[in-house]
């Protein structure tokens, strides 16, 4: 495809690995962000090897990885100490394992190449509200606070998150909804480096979900660093932030005796912070000139540590149809087909699975705390289940996804 101007909306994991591989294929690439100095901050999340084969095209793996920590399964167990699952990344192949990461590593190595990409353009503190379509079918960014239009765009890449109004204007089949769960999160330092090599979760009921993941150093370096989480309702933070925060944390401690290092280091409620999930489902995830990537189109629940490595694959997706493409709206319209099945099977998945974990479905407990136990030992359910994990999965009767 000939030389097009890009426009990418977000600075975040998809939006810059967007415009590094559109602009090293050589086009002209805009990336547009609200904020206007952009920080390293997040909570931890979970490389797979799926995300880790595109930082591998972009040459940023050893720029990322290296500050994770290795992770080569997945333990959940009931409070009172059952096993409910035990996956291993070697079960599926025995070179494979996930990362445990802060958000702020992936995003500065990322947003530091973009800005230092040849053909691309950084234009930072411009909170994108619409967009506007002139005669030739072009598109220009329109800015919120003074409806000021911006650049001459070939093609426009939303990439700005879940809550994006980008989408507002569309008539294609979409839904939005904020999921009633989320969780209460915080990094504090591992001194003794005693969580390793494992993502460790206790489940209490389907109402009680902690976890506890290695998240390597900061962006900014230092001592290793675990993440705590804690599943909670989006309508009883309040009753959280004000609730008896000493009770709150015997609680925690009963149920998970391991978090105990990371208790103490926990002064109040305000030491935790909340995230909400969203639920996004639309279809196609393009018009001819539009594209919507990341959380802006298939946001979901993290119960499958899916996020960050979905949006990678949807960038490598995206470059891939450009590449061979003859016109945008034909790599559009290719992207949306060739990234359908994929998405479409974790987003399934994810709704299938997240009751059992977090929801007031209470029936649902003893379905997770013995069946799940009894069907992973299925060397064929098992690898499925692996497969689902490290991003891989297409659905149980295909094939592997092809990594770059």
């Amino acid at each position: 495809m000939q030389r097009r101007d890009v426009a990418v909306v977000g600075t975040g994991t998809v939006g810059s690995a967007s415009a590094l591989f559109l602009a090293r294929q050589g086009h002209r690439v805009t990336l547009y962000e609200r904020v206007a100095e952009p920080e390293t901050v997040g909570a931890g999340i979970m490389l797979q090897p799926s995300g880790m084969a595109v930082l591998r095209q972009l040459g940023l793996e050893q720029q990322v990885v290296p500050h994770g920590e290795r992770i080569e399964s997945l333990w959940i167990q009931t409070a009172g100490g059952q096993k409910v699952m035990d996956l291993q990344y070697a079960q599926l192949s025995p070179d494979l394992f996930g990362v445990g990461l802060h958000r702020g590593v992936l995003f500065g190595a990322l947003y530091r190449a973009a800005l230092a990409e040849h053909g691309v353009t950084v234009c930072t503190g411009l909170d994108v509200e619409d967009l506007h379509t002139h005669r030739d079918g072009r598109l220009s960014i329109v800015e919120r606070e003074h409806r000021k239009r911006h650049g001459l765009h070939d093609l426009v890449v939303v990439a700005n998150g879940a809550r994006s109004s980008l989408r507002d204007d569309t008539s294609f089949v979409k839904s939005v909804e904020r999921y009633p769960w989320g969780a209460l999160w915080a990094i504090v330092p591992d001194l003794e480096h005693r969580y390793t090599r494992r993502l460790f979760q206790v489940v209490n009921g389907t109402q009680r979900l902690m976890g506890l993941m290695p998240t390597g150093v900061g962006p900014d370096g230092g001592p290793r660093q675990v993440s705590f989480f804690f599943s909670l309702r989006g309508d009883a933070v309040d009753a959280f932030r004000g609730g008896d925060f000493a009770q709150w944390k015997a609680g925690v401690l009963a149920d998970v005796p391991e978090a105990a290092p990371v208790l103490d280091q926990l002064q109040g409620p305000s030491d935790l912070l909340f995230s909400h999930y969203h639920d996004v489902v639309m279809w196609p995830w393009n018009t001819e000139r539009v594209v919507y990537l990341g959380d802006a189109a298939h946001a979901m629940s993290p119960q499958l540590g899916q996020g960050c490595n979905l949006a990678l694959l949807d960038a490598w997706y995206l470059a891939e149809a450009m590449r061979g493409a003859e016109s945008v709206p034909d790599a559009l319209f290719t992207y949306s087909r060739n990234r359908r099945w994929h998405l479409d099977w974790y987003q399934f998945i994810t709704r299938w699975l997240t009751p059992f974990f977090q929801s007031d479905h209470t029936w649902l407990r003893p379905l997770r705390d013995v069946g799940m136990a009894q069907v992973t030992r299925v060397p064929w359910v098992r690898k499925q289940m692996v497969a689902a994990m490290a991003g891989v999965s297409r659905g149980p009767f295909l094939e592997l996804l092809r990594l770059p």
